[in-house]
Formats: C-alpha cells, structure tokens, sequence
C-alpha cells in the first residue's frame, strides 16, 4: 500500500525551500497556497526554483503536490466584479503551476448566495470551460464541502453535474475532504464502502485524486466545516486510518489540514498516522 501524507507549507520561501521543509517533517506531499489565501496578487513565480523542488521530490519518492486557490475565489458569485477576480486568479495560478506539470491544483467551487445550485453549477462549470486548455499538465480539482449556506460541493451529485458540464473533463478531478463530507452526511466512518461507492456511482472513482485529512469538531451531517486534529473529533483515529488504508484509495495525496501551532505540529501528526497504519497493515498479515 502506498500512503503519501503532508500538510500545507508556506510558499513564501520559494518552491525548493517547500520541498526541503517537507522532508524536515518526513511529508512526502504537501499542498501550497498560490497566492494569500485571502486573495490578493501572486508572486511571480521562478524556473528555476521549481526545477529544484521537482528534483527533490524526485530523490525522495513525493506523491502528486496539491496546490490550493485562495478562499476568496467564488466562481458562481452574484458578482460579476467577483467572478472576474475568480478567471484572473485560476489563469494565473494554472499558467504558474505547468512549472510542476502533472500536480494538482484545487479550489472550493464557491457558493450560490440565492441563485440556486443549478446557476452556481452553470458558472463555475463555464470558468473551467474559459480556463482550461487541452494540453495544460495539471488537473484541477474541485473539493468537497459541508453543504453549509449555499455552498455548491456539498453533494456529490453537484460535483459530477460540474464536470458532466466542462468540454475537457478530463483535466477535472475531486478532492475528497474528510471533515467536509462528514458534515455533509457522508458517514464515513461506519460506511465507508458504501460513501465510496455512492462517490463511484455519480462521479467516477477515476475522478478521486487527493485527500484532505481532517477530523471534525462537529457530528455527522452539522453542515458546519470546524476541521479538528487527527483523533480529536468525529471521525478519530482509527476512522482516519481505515480510509488511509482503504484499498481504494491508495496512491493518493493526504494533506493535513487540521488546527496545529507549528510545522513540527504536523509532523508528529504524520509521524502518528504512518506508525498507526503501520500498526494495522500488521495486523492484517498476522490475521491472514
């Protein structure tokens, strides 16, 4: 079984100055901010920083990188001025992002504020229509969401509407958030094989290219989004290592986003969960 797990790391360094700090914490993943998560320019980005952090990620064996939009992108905004700076920010960041090519580079499709789901989905399926270009090497992904206000994402079906809408679908995947489904009432914990197979039914499990490991602070189906550290909340330990060695889900970038004070934070979460999975994954061999 292949697990590759890391966190968001500050790109104010650079890119190789991201690939040497994962190491530092044992990640072998990692997601980034494109530009300040509240919006905001971006940083003109460097060739030749990127080649150094490929290389390092190379040497060491990294998984898929998951670079993440600003918060403030809504690409199925009321308004217009919103949904210009939502085209402006993904034209920059994709351009940006062939630095890496093959990675990933996820955003929260946005919210509706009244129009109805299926206008926000008409919207934010034709930015992907403008943005994406057939020979792009990164796949953009949506994420899922709780479902809280008129968040679009909070149903699978949403997601698989958006991209039964985009023209090169094929450069479209899903980020699974494990907080977000759980308070979308997505029971992932007792139901597992059964979220998975709803997740297969109307998007496709082709589609699924990366986690985001939360627990949660609230019960299943709150529709709040409070991400809480691994063991801390509704999924706990043991559910989030059940989905990390979920045969399904091998292969896949985890990115840790639970509340930590510091880098070394989410390195004795990492360090955690591999021993954890360790621990199960002998257990299996004993039992067999």
């Amino acid at each position: 079984m292949s697990v590759y797990i890391g966190c968001h790391l500050s790109s104010a360094g650079g890119f190789e100055e991201m690939g040497k700090r994962a190491l530092e914490i044992e990640a072998d993943t990692f997601a980034f901010f494109t530009r300040n998560p509240r919006g905001g320019k971006s940083k003109k980005a460097d060739p030749e920083d990127a080649a150094k952090l490929r290389k390092i990620m190379a040497q060491n064996g990294f998984g898929k990188l998951v670079a993440h939009a600003p918060y403030t992108m809504n690409a199925c905004s009321k308004d217009e001025r919103v949904r210009e700076f939502a085209r402006m920010c993904m034209k920059e960041d994709l351009e940006k992002m062939e630095l890496l090519p093959g990675n990933y580079y996820n955003f929260h499709p946005g919210s509706h504020v009244g129009q109805g789901a299926e206008n926000g989905i008409r919207m934010i399926s034709d930015t992907l229509n403008e943005m994406l270009w057939e020979e792009q090497k990164t796949t953009v992904l949506l994420e899922t969401m709780a479902g809280k206000g008129s968040e679009i994402g909070g149903r699978f079906e949403e997601l698989a509407e958006i991209i039964r809408q985009v023209n090169l679908s094929d450069h479209v995947g899903v980020c699974l958030d494990t907080c977000h489904v759980n308070d979308g009432g997505y029971d992932i914990v007792n139901h597992l094989d059964e979220v998975l197979e709803e997740f297969d039914r109307c998007i496709g499990l082709s589609k699924l290219k990366a986690l985001h490991i939360n627990d949660s602070m609230n019960p299943l189906g709150a529709h709040k989004d409070r991400h809480a550290r691994i063991g801390e909340g509704a999924i706990g330990k043991e559910g989030m290592v059940k989905i990390l060695c979920h045969p399904a889900l091998q292969g896949l970038p985890c990115i840790l986003e639970t509340p930590q004070k510091d880098l070394q934070g989410y390195g004795a979460e990492i360090r955690m969960l591999r021993e954890a999975i360790r621990e199960r994954n002998s257990e299996k061999e004993e039992n067999r």
